[in-house]
């Protein structure tokens, strides 16, 4: 039999690879400022694959309020918040202002832009794209791609990529607003990869 019949599983048991499997789905309810995935299966998955959907931070004046990404070694019992993450982003706004955002020395991966202004919550979506992080021999990455408003109610995308330089396994994914406030609504979904 041809190879190209055994690749379309005509010989039986071929896996299916590439193959999005749901982990967990959270939903926010406006009372907590975090989100935590702690059972991650990352000794299971390479790639996972986080989306977050029409996601806001609780109301706070004119201030503008972004949701951020932090990774945890213990299982979730704490998130690593020193400065050692390191990003490179593209940031274009709809009223023509476009920005390069990078850093060597923070404390979280940028995820989404979820800002406010002092009339109504203004949402935002996004995906990310986490590799390594139970491999305890590599660098733990993230790409993401976001859309969203801003909190001057200009049309937001920003695509870019960050990593937190220390060789170890991660196995908890933190979702924490930039100054406290409660994520107001929205959901966020974390999928394995399927490899085998």
């Amino acid at each position: 039999m041809p190879l190209g019949a055994a690749r379309f599983g005509l010989l039986g048991g071929v896996a299916d690879l590439g193959k999005l499997e749901l982990i967990e789905t959270q939903v926010a309810d406006n009372s907590s400022s975090t989100l935590d995935f702690t059972s991650i299966e990352e000794s299971t998955y390479n790639v996972h694959f986080l989306t977050v959907n029409n996601m806001s931070v609780a109301s706070a004046g004119t201030n503008a309020r972004n949701i951020f990404v932090r990774l945890s070694n213990n299982g979730g019992t704490s998130f690593i918040s020193s400065s050692t993450y390191q990003r490179a982003y593209q940031q274009c706004n709809s009223n023509g202002v476009f920005n390069e955002i990078r850093s060597t020395g923070i404390s979280y991966l940028n995820l989404t832009g979820a800002e406010t202004n002092s009339f109504a919550p203004l949402s935002s979506n996004c995906y990310i794209y986490f590799y390594n992080l139970g491999d305890s021999a590599k660098y733990s990455f993230s790409t993401v791609h976001s859309s969203g408003f801003n909190k001057n109610n200009y049309f937001r995308s920003h695509f870019g990529s960050a990593v937190y330089p220390v060789a170890e396994t991660h196995n908890a994914i933190r979702l924490v607003t930039s100054s406290a406030e409660n994520i107001e609504i929205g959901s966020a979904s974390l999928y394995g990869i399927a490899e085998s």
